[in-house]
C-alpha cells in the first residue's frame, strides 16, 4: 500500500523516518516537502561530479574518489552533457521494518533532462540518502543546492523476516555522500 500524507506525517513525527521533517510542499523555486502520496526531498551543498580526467574506470567493486571532483558550498552546480553528480540529502531517514521507499525524479529537473536514477530505501535501512543525478541531455544543467531535488514514495506492507539493519547492510548509517562499496 502506497502511504498518504496523513500515515507518512504521522511515521515522521512518531517513528523520526524523516529528520527534519517538512509537514507541507514549500515552494522556494523548486518545491520540498510533505505531497500528497510522497515526499520531495532537498540535497545538500557538497556534490561530487563525475569526471573521466584521469582516465578512471568506474568499477562498482573498487569505486575511487578519483572519479570526482567534489564542490563544497556552492548555490548550484552545473552536470556536464552525458555525465552524473551525486549528492546527499538535507534529511536523515529512518525506516520502519515494514515501509520501504522509491526515490524517483522531480519533474521540474526531468523536463530539463535530469534523471534521477530509481533508489530504494529499504526496511530498517537509517541514514541520508546519496543520490545521483544523471544528465540525458548534450548540454550542462544546473542542479540546485538546499532545494527540492528528487521525491520519495513510501510503501508499507507486513513485517519482513529479516531487515535491512538485521543483516547489517553496508550503507547503514551512511552521512554525507558515501561512494559505491563492496561488502
Amino acid at each position: 500500500m502506497i502511504l498518504n500524507d496523513k500515515q507518512i506525517k504521522k511515521l515522521a513525527q512518531e517513528e523520526e523516518m524523516i529528520s527534519p521533517f517538512v509537514g507541507e510542499s514549500i515552494s522556494m523555486g523548486i518545491s520540498h516537502g510533505l505531497n500528497s502520496f510522497g515526499y520531495d526531498l532537498r540535497c545538500g551543498s557538497e556534490f561530487k561530479i563525475f569526471t573521466n580526467i584521469k582516465g578512471a574506470t568506474a568499477d562498482p567493486k573498487n569505486f575511487s574518489e578519483d572519479n570526482f571532483i567534489t564542490v563544497k558550498n556552492e548555490e548550484s552546480i552545473l552536470i556536464p552533457p552525458n555525465s552524473f553528480a551525486l549528492a546527499s540529502s538535507l534529511e536523515y531517514f529512518k525506516m520502519p521494518r515494514n515501509v520501504t521507499g522509491l526515490v524517483t525524479a522531480k519533474s521540474t529537473y526531468a523536463r530539463c533532462g535530469l534523471g534521477v536514477p530509481p533508489t530504494v530505501l529499504e526496511g530498517g535501512w537509517h541514514g541520508v540518502l546519496v543520490l545521483e543525478f544523471s544528465n540525458h541531455t548534450s548540454n550542462s544543467i544546473r542542479l540546485y543546492a538546499n532545494s527540492g531535488a528528487a521525491q520519495i514514495l513510501f510503501f508499507q506492507g507486513e513485517q519482513p523476516d529479516i531487515s535491512y539493519a538485521d543483516r547489517d547492510g553496508k550503507y547503514q548509517g551512511q552521512t554525507g555522500i558515501t561512494l559505491a562499496k563492496p561488502k
